[in-house]
């Protein structure tokens, strides 16, 4: 790991996300329709969470910019990451949950562990230059 990768790394998950919470905020059917699932009875339900994927796409987008600075919203990214794949994967072994959440869910699980690397070594990184 090294500091572009992790400027690298965040940018790809504000796209990621930014996309994400774009097609559900404009498009919220569409995903819906795609996966043969049935959607929620009111799209405000899919729409509220898609403006918070476009709040933490803007996070991610100012962690790329300087990882250094912004470091501890590393930790915020991974509470997001764990809170939906966490979710996603407890209904997937008890109740069961829509196959279209699935997908996203192992995603953000690798994001999670990246993000924890990448906020042990910017940590470790800023030691080093205090030194």
């Amino acid at each position: 790991m090294n500091t572009t990768m992790v400027k690298g790394l965040f940018l790809i998950a504000a796209i990621y996300d930014g996309l994400l919470g774009l097609l559900f905020l404009f498009a919220p059917g569409l995903a819906f329709e795609i996966f043969e699932v049935v959607p929620p009875n009111h799209f405000g339900y899919v729409q509220f969470p898609a403006i918070l994927l476009l709040i933490f796409a803007a996070m991610f987008y100012r962690v790329a910019m300087d990882p250094v600075a912004n470091r501890f919203i590393m930790l915020y990214g991974v509470a997001l990451k764990a809170g939906y794949s966490g979710l996603v994967f407890y209904y997937m072994l008890t109740t069961g949950v829509p196959s279209m959440w699935v997908p996203w869910a192992w995603a953000d699980l690798a994001f999670l562990v990246l993000f924890l690397v990448s906020w042990s070594y910017m940590g470790r990184q800023m030691a080093e230059e205090a030194q």
